[in-house]
């Protein structure tokens, strides 16, 4: 049986545009999604990054949590027919404060995985309000119970394996930790690539702020260089046939090209299962 991925709504954020595009519309401020991934058909549920904790936390940040009952990470999991004690792993595409706030929810014999490097940024106090206290110290309890925690050292290995056709590799964008999660869908490979991308379009459909030639514009948050970030995502156009951020919806990829994207009235699963009109041509 081929994976599937299905979408799973944690709720909105409000933020200001620049923050999604690299001096974009400074002052306006945007709406967007906050995505999370359960990843089914393997030998055990997977779930990949789980929303921001609540409302009021996002305020650090100077944004507006939107998170309601039908967001709770239980409610979009029941939905599916899967309890937070059935999830195997929960894999982080990074560790933001929209990324990890809600891993206390599961038992610790779920193992949570994460780069390691992202772990050490996490706790450097380099970008301190994005990794918020309650969720960072529920990770180190988890450092110290017995394979409560998984580190992948995706810098030095180049990728790891969680089980056949499910492995992450190294995003060396975003966080000095990123690491993007990579789905065998049967159909073509998926790729889970968290903050590596905010925005499909503002960024490389219609790229604002930039004129050459199929040049990405980068976010405007980023730990690395600029020259990285647009490395970085020129890869995964490159390589995959979905591109699945936390903050967009789903892009069809073909020849470094976006040429669909899964429309938000049909959210999920992105595989074979999701029929050609699902997916509206750019």
């Amino acid at each position: 049986m081929a994976l599937e991925i299905h979408i799973l709504d944690y709720g909105d954020i409000e933020l200001e545009t620049s923050f999604l595009v690299l001096g974009h519309e400074c002052g306006r401020v945007r709406r967007v999604r906050t995505y999370g991934f359960l990843i089914l058909g393997g030998p055990w549920p997977v779930v990949v990054d789980t929303g921001y904790r609540d409302n009021a936390i996002m305020e650090s940040l100077g944004m507006r949590g939107l998170q309601f009952h039908d967001n709770m990470i239980e409610q979009q999991l029941a939905k599916h027919g899967v309890k937070l004690g059935d999830v195997r792993y929960v894999l982080h595409t990074h560790l933001h404060i929209d990324h990890a706030g809600k891993d206390d929810h599961f038992p610790m014999n779920t193992t949570v995985v994460i780069n390691r490097r992202e772990l050490e940024c996490s706790v450097s106090g380099l970008m301190h309000p994005q990794y918020p206290k309650p969720d960072i110290q529920h990770l180190i309890e988890r450092l110290h119970t017995q394979d409560a925690l998984r580190f992948m050292d995706l810098e030095l290995t180049g990728a790891e394996e969680i089980f056949p056709g499910l492995w992450c590799e190294p995003a060396h964008a975003h966080t000095e930790g990123s690491m993007n999660v990579i789905v065998d869908t049967g159909d073509g490979l998926a790729c889970i690539c968290g903050d590596v991308i905010y925005n499909f379009n503002d960024q490389i459909v219609n790229q604002v702020r930039q004129t050459q030639y199929m040049e990405p514009q980068v976010t405007g948050n980023h730990a690395g260089s600029k020259r990285g970030e647009k490395a970085a995502i020129k890869k995964l156009l490159m390589n995959f046939k979905y591109l699945l951020p936390v903050h967009d919806e789903p892009a069809l990829i073909e020849h470094g090209r976006v040429v669909g994207r899964l429309g938000r009235r049909v959210p999920g699963p992105v595989a074979q299962t999701v029929s050609n009109r699902d997916w509206f041509p750019v």
